[in-house]
């Protein structure tokens, strides 16, 4: 049972870690995180199982359109729901962003329908024995995916000349700007890339949940406290804060049932930031004046 509840944890805390680098990537390049994260979940999902289901094609071509899709879809948001506030100095992104996110889960709920619906892959529908305990494939692939998506950043960020665009816009926009470089196409790529991770994120849920049109509403939220938690700037405090409540909300669940998991995983968010406003892994701004 305590095997079987740390491997779902680590599978869903990967999850929320991959989901809560989206929210870290925009914020450290724009100072903005995209509220509309969680509709991108769905957005995967349901393209997924649309184009891999109800068409038939092979999941690799599915899920290259979908992460295209979804790609197109971050740059929309930026481009129509966030520079146009944002440039004028204006918070209005906020209600924005969220605003958008409800316009495509309605707009999906009327196009997909409200049942929810199954996801089966039988390439990887099958349930191993590990530890003694069984466990679906999908809870191993998720946490190695997510392993492979963060180790390919970390190396795009230090050994690429993209990632050198990019830590000159995130230290100084105004003398990265000087430089050459289009720091508004640098802030339209990091939220591309941020609904990638979390089109990404649908499809490896997918074959383990219902798959509807507001899915994503609940690991949205639950991601951006893990950004939040582990301090939206560090990325390695985002990861370790994604593993720790993942392993937080699966051992609640088996100790105190899954009615309690969010009441007492939310409130423990709530005490830790009351103590850490920062986060566990963030650290205070210097400000110079």
């Amino acid at each position: 049972m305590i095997t079987a509840s740390i491997i779902s944890g680590l599978s869903m805390g990967s999850m929320y870690a991959l989901l809560a680098l989206g929210f870290h990537i925009t914020f450290i390049v724009s100072r903005t995180v995209n509220f509309a994260q969680g509709s991108a979940v769905m957005v995967g999902a349901v393209l997924g199982y649309t184009f891999c289901i109800t068409w038939g094609l092979p999941w690799l071509l599915a899920a290259v359109l979908t992460l295209t899709i979804c790609a197109l879809y971050g740059l929309a948001i930026e481009r129509f729901l966030v520079r146009p506030f944002h440039s004028r100095g204006s918070e209005a992104w906020l209600l924005a962003t969220v605003a958008g996110g409800l316009f495509i889960d309605n707009l999906v709920m009327f196009t997909f329908g409200k049942e929810p619906r199954r996801f089966t892959l039988e390439a990887v529908n099958h349930r191993l024995e590990l530890a003694g305990t069984g466990v679906d494939l999908m809870q191993l692939i998720i946490p190695a995916v997510v392993a492979i998506i963060v180790i390919s950043l970390v190396l795009v960020q230090r050994y690429t000349h993209l990632g050198k665009v990019l830590a000159a816009t995130v230290q100084n926009p105004s003398a990265a700007r000087m430089m050459g470089v289009h720091v508004n196409r640098v802030v339209a790529a990091s939220f591309a890339v941020s609904t990638v991770l979390a089109g990404i994120g649908g499809l490896l849920i997918a074959p383990l949940v219902s798959v509807h049109s507001d899915m994503g509403t609940l690991f949205g939220l639950k991601a951006f406290a893990v950004a939040i938690l582990g301090g939206i700037a560090s990325a390695n405090g985002v990861v370790m804060a994604g593993l720790l409540f993942g392993l937080a909300e699966a051992l609640i669940i088996v100790y105190l049932g899954s009615t309690m998991a969010q009441i007492v995983t939310f409130s423990l968010v709530i005490v830790i930031l009351a103590m850490r406003p920062n986060g566990l892994f963030g650290s205070k701004t210097l400000v110079k004046v």
